[in-house]
């Protein structure tokens, strides 16, 4: 019984502590030259587009681009499609 209780317990913190990765698909652009892209990144924490937008203008700005909007989160199973569309920016922020 203390067996079947440890591993239900034990079950029950690694469903808790594993999730899934989270992504983000985003527009952002430069100025001066207008510069445009279109990327992908991986999003920590929180899986939403309110947290994303926080984390990709940091990211971004750091490399003077400006984010435009975030276009969706996602996990796993979104990442593979987007990475030709994103090109040099898949997974660069």
């Amino acid at each position: 019984m203390k067996h079947t209780f440890l591993s239900l317990l034990i079950a029950t913190l690694w469903a808790g502590t594993a999730s899934a990765d989270c992504y983000a698909d985003y527009k952002a652009k430069r100025d001066d030259p207008l510069r445009l892209h279109y990327g992908v990144a991986a999003i920590d924490g929180d899986c939403s587009k309110s947290n994303a937008a926080d984390q990709l203008r940091q990211r971004l700005s750091a490399d003077d681009w400006k984010l435009l909007n975030v276009v969706g989160v996602f996990e796993d199973a979104g990442l593979e499609e987007r990475k030709e569309s994103a090109g040099e920016f898949f997974l660069r922020y």
